[in-house]
């Protein structure tokens, strides 16, 4: 692997940006609402936020001990969750880097998270089976439900 994140014009074809700085294989990313930055996870278990314009990277957030296995903004931009390997969702502030909470719960690997349109919820689902719909200020769990017996989350998302 390359260890990078491209950005391609969809409309052309053309790559117009290449961000350099994980240390391994890059495995999520998500731009954020206004399309200025992008999120990334990856093998490094670093969520790292970029400069979409400049291509610079804007800061390595550092907390999680596996891969990181999904990323999102949050739909007005501030807040940051991501999900990793070591069965921890965090949410994190998006303008300074800072942890907001930490999301335990999963017995297995968080695969996926959303954030639903008001910003006020978020969801993951792990290898666990289990899909956590949580609290976003607070980080409360409100509800859990068992997806799959005997089968992983692969994906979630809000409508």
């Amino acid at each position: 692997s390359d260890h990078l994140v491209k950005i391609w014009e969809a409309a052309t074809g053309a790559q117009v940006r290449t961000l350099k700085g994980h240390s391994n294989v890059v495995v999520c990313v998500c731009f954020s609402p206004d399309g200025k930055r992008v999120v990334s996870g990856g093998d490094d278990k670093l969520v790292t936020v970029w400069d979409v314009e400049t291509g610079a990277q804007v800061r390595a957030l550092r907390g999680h001990t596996e891969i990181v296995h999904s990323v999102r903004f949050s739909p007005d931009g501030l807040r940051i969750v991501s999900g990793s390997a070591d069965g921890l969702v965090k949410i994190w502030d998006a303008a300074i880097g800072a942890e907001v909470s930490v999301l335990r719960g999963h017995s297995g690997k968080v695969h996926s998270v959303g954030i639903s349109p008001d910003g006020k919820r978020v969801v993951s689902g792990a290898w666990d089976g289990t899909v956590k719909i949580l609290d976003a200020a607070t980080g409360v769990e409100v509800r859990s439900i068992d997806a799959h017996v005997d089968y992983q989350v692969a994906t979630v998302d809000f409508s």
